[in-house]
C-alpha cells in the first residue's frame, strides 16, 4: 500500500495480474471489470512501477481507481481518475489526483504532469482546476475524439 500525502485517499496498486496488491476484500463486479482491463493494458503496454492503475480506498471502502496512462515519454506523464458513481462529490477525485501528481513529482520532479478531459466544463475541470491545471490545447485524440489537455500551471511552456 502507497501512503497518501495529507488526502483522503489510500492507493493500493493494480499488480500484473489485475490483482489489488494486499487486498484480500472482495471487489464490487465495477472494480472487477477495472481490475480485468488493466491487466490487459499491462499486457499490451507493458507494467513499470509506479507508472501504474491503483484503486482508491477511504476508510476501507473502495472509492475509485486512477492510474498513469502510460509511463513517462518526453518528460510527459498523464494521469486520469475515476471516482465510483456512488461516491462522486466528496471530494475523492481530488484526492486520487493529488496523489498521482506526488508520486510523478517523487520520481522526477521535472516531469510535466498533464490530464486530458472531454471538452465541456464537468466536475473533472473543476477537480484539476483546484490542483492547478490549465487548460493549454484541444486535441483531436485518435482513441477519444476531441478532447481538453491540461497542465500543471507551474510546467506550462512560455
Amino acid at each position: 500500500m502507497i501512503n497518501t500525502l495529507n488526502t483522503d485517499v489510500l492507493l493500493i496498486p493494480i499488480d500484473r495480474e489485475g490483482t489489488a496488491r494486499g487486498y484480500s476484500g472482495t471487489l464490487p463486479e465495477m472494480a472487477i471489470e477495472v481490475s480485468r482491463a488493466t491487466a490487459e493494458l499491462y499486457a499490451r503496454d507493458g507494467f513499470d512501477e509506479p507508472w501504474i492503475g491503483y484503486f482508491a480506498f477511504a476508510d476501507d471502502t473502495l472509492v475509485g481507481t486512477c492510474a498513469y496512462k502510460a509511463k513517462p515519454h518526453n518528460g510527459r506523464v498523464e494521469i486520469a481518475y475515476f471516482t465510483f458513481p456512488e461516491f462522486e462529490g466528496r471530494g475523492y477525485a481530488s484526492a486520487m489526483a493529488a496523489r498521482l501528481v506526488a508520486i510523478a513529482r517523487q520520481h522526477s520532479s521535472s516531469l510535466t504532469v498533464a490530464a486530458q478531459t472531454l471538452p465541456v466544463r464537468n466536475a473533472s475541470h473543476r477537480v484539476l482546476e483546484k490542483l492547478g491545471f490549465q487548460h493549454v490545447d484541444t486535441i483531436d485524440h485518435p482513441d477519444d475524439g476531441v478532447v481538453w489537455e491540461w497542465q500543471l500551471k507551474d510546467e506550462i511552456s512560455a
